[in-house]
């Protein structure tokens, strides 16, 4: 593996994703994408040749088995349905596939440590998929914090949302404890963002949420308590505008980041302040963060590197997001063991 110049892909299931996911590995400099399979008669071919038109020579698998027993297939992404990831992430590290597993990688701390336990077993590589974390603005954002720009970190303030459509309706077909509604979908990249910003465990959680008939989650806003005053603010909602920003206040400033979920050719802004009365607003390149992520990964699994997203974080970003949907079903604040 180690001489090999590109990994070669897999995709388990024909999703939307694939409208950023496809273009992104064929963009990538050390990936190539050798096969796709959907359980749906058909469904492999229609996108392949929807987002990925030029791909004659990518195989098309009615049966996603039949992807995980091709020797040709190095690494494997899972778009499946959040309650499916475990099951398939399990089936492709017992082949000896590398994965990548869309967020959520699992709706327990239980399963993630079931997967850790096959991936070292089988010696691959598995990472969770929050594309965003790739992107340069982020890398940027915490050198500006590490400078000591803005003075201690104290507060963050996270918020995502779209308008649900009627084609997206099926994120709320499923309950909360089978990976539908918000929290699970949009609302673990305000979990990831915070937990990302601060670096340290947090001590407590408290929540509201809006309910759908399914017993998923419409909306949500909530706190995180990260000790010593430190607190993340956190709303996401499929019935509000589009948002997907956030922003952190220290005892020095506080910096801004406007767009987490870039386009390929968005301009990224981050704009800061201090209190001694700085101001700036930084303009960066554009960036693919769906690229990044690949061409990441693709370099951990061909040089034999450890992924920026842990197992443990994986860990780490399950455990909050299930203590927070425990704490707006009960109504109360829920206490995170150490």
């Amino acid at each position: 593996m180690e001489s090999q110049k590109k990994l070669n892909w897999g995709i388990l299931g024909a999703a939307r994703i694939n409208e950023r996911l496809m273009p992104a590995i064929l963009e990538a400099t050390n990936a190539n994408l050798v096969a796709i399979a959907s359980r749906r008669s058909g469904a492999a071919a229609e996108t392949l040749a929807k987002y990925a038109p030029n791909q004659q020579a990518t195989k098309c698998y009615d049966q996603l088995e039949y992807l995980l027993t091709d020797p040709a297939v190095d690494a494997v992404y899972v778009p499946l349905a959040n309650h499916e990831h475990v099951e398939w992430t399990l089936r492709a590290i017992a082949h000896g596939k590398h994965v990548l597993c869309e967020k959520p990688m699992a709706l327990s701390v239980a399963d993630i440590a079931r997967i850790e336990n096959a991936a070292r077993n089988h010696q691959v590589k598995v990472m969770e998929g929050f594309m965003y974390r790739f992107h340069p603005q982020h890398a940027r954002v915490l050198a500006l914090l590490q400078s000591g720009l803005i003075g201690e970190v104290r507060s963050v303030r996270n918020s995502y949302s779209f308008m649900m459509r009627p084609a997206r309706l099926y994120r709320l077909a499923e309950s909360a404890e089978r990976g539908g509604g918000a929290l699970w979908d949009i609302g673990c990249y305000a979990i990831h963002s915070a937990r990302m910003i601060f670096q340290q465990p947090p001590v407590s959680v408290t929540a509201f949420a809006k309910y759908a008939e399914s017993g998923a989650d419409i909306a949500s806003s909530g706190i995180i308590d990260f000790g010593d005053g430190k607190f993340a603010q956190f709303d996401f909602s499929f019935e509000r505008a589009r948002r997907c920003e956030y922003e952190i206040i220290g005892t020095q400033g506080g910096i801004k980041c406007h767009i987490v979920w870039q386009l390929p050719g968005d301009v990224p802004i981050i704009s800061w302040w201090t209190e001694s009365g700085q101001q700036c607003e930084e303009r960066l390149p554009a960036a693919n963060h769906f690229c990044l992520e690949i061409e990441h990964f693709s370099d951990c699994v061909l040089n034999d590197r450890p992924p920026l997203l842990s197992l443990e974080d994986a860990q780490a970003n399950c455990k909050l997001i299930v203590a927070a949907l425990q704490a707006s079903a009960e109504g109360r604040v829920v206490r995170l063991a150490g």
